[in-house]
């Protein structure tokens, strides 16, 4: 890993009080959606992202969403965990992608359109593992937006951006540029912020499934296919799609299964 994505990653801001609150009540098996929807009320900031979140097109709970605790009873406390430390995050990072050619709204949209789909698609294999998924897979790309502020502090943003939207490999190019590629500095980045070790080593293993723990690999494998077929330069396009099914079903998933939710996805999708 470059030096100067070590020293960004060791130079990171504590994560907020709101956090870490979120974080201990996730974990207090004897808490409920009350506990959360309290520690949660006080941050303007996350009750925006939440409320914005419940009640956007993605979710479709048919209905507006006007407070905390009707956000949180629907999203349930993993995804709004998910939501909240998500969006904390990408603050806290000072979100410029534009060497990967979006906007940050538009990373911060496949990032939910990742954890979206590992969770609509893991509810039928198991839902406990949804649930770990479901915020791997929406914080998997944050290590793209130290990759991308690198990019544009050494000046190679236009050819790096111009290799990203053509390459069926967003990890190789990366490699090329920076040495390691966003699965691995994501994991340095919860490694910092001490996540426990098998979420970030689920994500660490991303991009190289193969090489992750046996007891890992699994969970590896499921986001690498998720980001194959939700990159962040070809989101749901016919070569992507294709390329993950293909993941999957060599992995020895059902993937008809798989192929018939990306179906109903772009069906709704065409309709909006």
């Amino acid at each position: 890993m470059k030096q100067s994505i070590i020293e960004s990653i060791k130079s990171l801001p504590a994560l907020s009080k709101s956090i870490l609150d979120i974080n201990r009540v996730y974990a207090d098996e004897n808490a409920g959606i009350g506990e959360l929807a309290k520690v949660i009320e006080p941050d303007p900031m996350i009750v925006a992202n939440l409320l914005k979140a419940a009640n956007s097109p993605l979710y479709g709970f048919g209905q507006q969403i006007r407070n905390v605790s009707q956000a949180v009873t629907l999203f349930g406390m993993s995804m709004t965990r998910s939501i909240a430390i998500g969006n904390s995050v990408r603050k806290l990072l000072n979100v410029d992608m534009k060497p990967y050619g979006v906007s940050s709204d538009v990373f911060a949209d496949v990032s939910a359109k990742q954890a979206k789909l590992i969770q609509s698609w893991y509810n039928t294999i198991d839902k406990e593992k949804a649930d770990k998924l479901y915020l791997a897979a929406f914080l998997q790309e944050t290590g793209k937006i130290l990759i991308s502020s690198d990019i544009i502090q050494e000046d190679e943003d236009v050819s790096f951006k111009s290799e990203i939207e053509t390459t069926n490999n967003i990890a190789q190019v990366e490699k090329s540029y920076v040495d390691v590629s966003s699965a691995e500095v994501t994991a340095a980045v919860f490694e910092h912020w001490n996540f426990d070790k098998d979420f970030i080593e689920m994500i660490k293993y991303a991009d190289n499934p193969s090489a992750a723990p046996e007891d890992i690999r699994e969970y590896s494998t499921a986001l690498n296919i998720v980001k194959t077929i939700v990159p962040i330069n070809k989101p749901f396009g016919d070569g992507s799609i294709n390329f993950g099914l293909r993941k999957a079903r060599d992995a020895g998933y059902d993937y008809e299964v798989l192929e018939d939710m990306l179906d109903d996805i772009l069906d709704t999708m065409e309709s909006e």
